[in-house]
């Protein structure tokens, strides 16, 4: 059985790995949303970043890109993802299906939130854009993360309004200081 890997967020971009193939999918269920806060790439504990994670919405939908890990890396790049995306134990693993934009259903690796763990968060989205603008963390800048994840999008037809909004505030916000 094949191993596909779900990306909805940094992994669009920065994917870390060269799949045998990647295709638009869709999951449903769950939704993008900025609903992490990210004490080691994006932020520190002292000022936490917010990332992406997978949140559950019974009826949304979240569309990404489907990887399809060549057998021979397998093992390889599940040790990658695994040390990148389970740095604390606010994601948790779990294999769900996705529609594949060609018609094919497929099982991925997907990185669920947490929504018990002391990262997890909800704010509005002028919360959102005051810390993105704000945070550095040790992958980088918080809002680079948010303008590469949104110009991903962007290119692969996927309108995301919220993060059009975020991307417009966070500008701003930089602008002004």
């Amino acid at each position: 059985m094949a191993f596909w890997v779900f990306g909805y967020g940094s992994l669009l971009w920065n994917p870390g790995f060269h799949p045998a193939e990647a295709r638009r999918a869709v999951l449903k269920d769950f939704h993008r949303s900025f609903c992490m806060l990210s004490i080691h790439h994006r932020g520190s504990e002292a000022e936490p970043g917010l990332v992406l994670a997978l949140d559950t919405q019974e009826g949304g939908q979240c569309t990404g890109v489907a990887f399809r890990i060549a057998e021979e890396d397998e093992n390889s790049v599940l040790a990658a993802l695994r040390e990148r995306e389970l740095i604390s134990s606010a994601y948790y693993e779990d294999t769900l299906p996705l529609k594949l934009d060609d018609g094919r259903d497929v099982h991925a690796l997907c990185y669920i939130i947490n929504r018990d763990h002391r990262q997890y968060c909800q704010y509005d989205l002028e919360t959102q854009a005051q810390i993105i603008a704000r945070s550095v963390g040790g992958k980088g800048p918080n809002p680079e993360y948010l303008f590469n994840t949104a110009d991903h999008l962007t290119e692969m037809g996927i309108r995301d309004d919220d993060m059009g909004w975020l991307v417009t505030r966070v500008k701003e916000i930089m602008k002004a200081h």
